[in-house]
């Protein structure tokens, strides 16, 4: 397993981390993802440490709550040999204060979390999105107590803005706080919109992103084809507003020069896509999901190749959108490159 820093810290992340979101399987939202329990969350952690894959993630929202409470069953006692990522801002109750990034809200979540997942430590936590209502200082402040107390060890955020992200980190440095290390965010061959400014920022403030859905929400699992079309009824598309849009011509356009790059390389679509992710600037760590080992263990298949210029520069013709105002006006300009 190949391990990359992560941003400006010290701390080493493995290459692929395994997301949570298909334990459980707890609510309407999260049943379609996968329901594995804790036995056979405990076997995928087995194939994960013995490939190398130490870190996993998970939310205080996914299926309320339980995937942390079946990841904290699976890695006991062996708590020293993982990295736990783990997310709150986003409404888990119905009270008043069972959403946001207030002080109030999230001491609350960090102790209910440590109790869930049964440590007394969150290697990394983030903010699942950014909490417009809630001061910066007083954010900020909590997770820099919560980092003094040892309850935290590394921040970042997830969802956020360019401009989140920058006048969080703003005011770190001002208030002399800790630091945001890493922001998950979207980013696939079917949406790199990450690239047109959080790219940018995290290469200027040395932030490590941590990539969410990197199969374009399923769509690029290998069963959507020009020959196949794709099921709007299913888990790629069932989600409605919460699944990213993509045009069904845009799809089968990466999927066709995904195909061919199969055909000369003996590696699947999956493969290709993770290591097309895995190959970009400020990359630190992809999330992948797993239902079943199998599934698991082709994913680690992404790993120790590289993609040609040529098979890069098809990808990049495939994939990438038009660029919205004023990004298109500054790819024009030599002296403001962007960063792929």
């Amino acid at each position: 397993m190949e391990y990359r820093r992560l941003g400006q810290s010290g701390l080493m992340v493995p290459a692929l981390t395994l997301g949570t979101g298909t334990f459980g399987g707890g609510n309407d939202l999260f049943k379609p993802w996968g329901n594995t329990d804790v036995v056979g969350a405990i076997r995928l952690v087995d194939v994960c440490l013995e490939a190398g894959l130490t870190m996993f993630d998970s939310a205080d929202v996914y299926s309320g709550g339980t995937a942390e409470s079946i990841l904290g069953a699976a890695i006991k006692g062996r708590r020293d040999k993982v990295l736990i990522s783990t997310k709150a801002t986003f409404r888990h109750g119905q009270g008043p204060n069972d959403v946001g990034s207030s002080r109030f809200a999230l001491i609350r979540a960090v102790e209910a979390a440590l109790k869930r997942l049964n440590t007394d430590y969150i290697d990394l936590f983030q903010l699942h999105g950014f909490d417009a209502l809630t001061p910066q200082e007083e954010t900020l402040r909590s997770l820099d107590d919560l980092v003094t107390a040892g309850k935290i060890r590394y921040i970042g955020c997830s969802n956020f803005s360019g401009w989140h992200l920058m006048k969080s980190l703003a005011v770190s440095d001002r208030e002399r706080l800790v630091r945001h290390v890493a922001h998950q965010a979207y980013y696939s061959l079917l949406g790199r919109d990450y690239e047109w400014e959080l790219m940018p920022l995290a290469l200027d403030q040395n932030i490590g992103t941590v990539v969410w859905s990197p199969l374009g929400w399923g769509r690029l699992s290998g069963r959507y084809r020009r020959s196949h079309p794709i099921d709007h009824t299913s888990r790629a598309v069932q989600n409605g507003d919460s699944a990213p849009p993509v045009s069904d011509d845009r799809l089968y356009a990466v999927m066709d020069v995904l195909d061919a790059i199969a055909a000369d390389t003996g590696k699947t679509v999956p493969q290709i896509a993770l290591n097309w992710v895995l190959s970009r600037p400020t990359v630190a760590t992809v999330i992948i999901g797993a239902r079943t080992e199998t599934q698991l263990r082709e994913n680690f298949g992404a790993l120790g190749w590289t993609l040609t210029p040529d098979q890069f520069a098809a990808l990049d013709k495939a994939s990438r959108p038009a660029l919205p105002y004023p990004y298109w006006h500054q790819s024009g300009f030599a002296r403001n490159p962007t960063p792929v």
